[in-house]
């Protein structure tokens, strides 16, 4: 596998990090992969532009920089605007598709796949969850990590007490992203 570059992008309090940081420790701790995490927030704690680089390659990064992602993880329009220049032609966006509208900006042959991950993470009693939707979403999308390993990543990350909830919304996430994966594109 060659070297895949992701970004994760939305805002301060969605958990962003912790999504980027899910996706990483799942390539390289569970499946036995090697990922690099840069980080980048804005000033305030909440509400400011956030994102994460990932890249995850089966030999070693040497540059943990991701200039054009391969794949998109974005979960709010500023994230949107920002970002979206710099995917890859034919490249892969995973959106928030509440949150996030697209328009013409979306590269040559670039697929876009959108998830209610906020309604869903609602619908499991906290909004907070929708990063954990997201990245069950990226799993089962991608299939660049294993369930099982994504899994083992949640729950070494979440806080005591929390597991269950965030399991069922990885699970909500990863199910909904398989059939997404599926289903033919247009």
């Amino acid at each position: 596998m060659a070297k895949t570059e992701i970004r994760v992008g939305g805002l301060g309090g969605q958990g962003v990090i912790l999504c980027g940081h899910i996706i990483g420790k799942a390539a390289s701790i569970y499946d036995n992969k090697y990922a690099t995490l840069i980080q980048a927030f804005g000033p305030e704690a909440r509400g400011s532009a956030c994102s994460a680089q990932v890249s995850v390659a089966d030999e070693v990064i040497g540059y943990p920089y991701v200039k054009n992602p391969d794949i998109l993880v974005l979960m709010s329009q500023d994230a949107y605007n920002q970002f979206i220049g710099q995917l890859k032609p034919g490249g892969l966006l995973l959106y928030e598709q509440e949150l996030v509208n697209l328009d013409q900006r979306l590269p040559a042959g670039a697929r876009a796949l959108g998830i209610p991950a906020t309604r869903f993470a609602e619908e499991l009693g906290r909004r907070l969850v929708l990063n954990i939707v997201m990245a069950g979403f990226f799993a089962g999308v991608t299939g660049l990590v294993s369930a099982e390993a994504i899994e083992k990543a949640v729950l070494s990350s979440v806080p005591k007490g929390t597991e269950d909830l965030n399991m069922r919304a990885l699970r909500k996430g990863y199910e909904y992203g398989r059939e997404q994966a599926a289903a033919p594109t247009q």
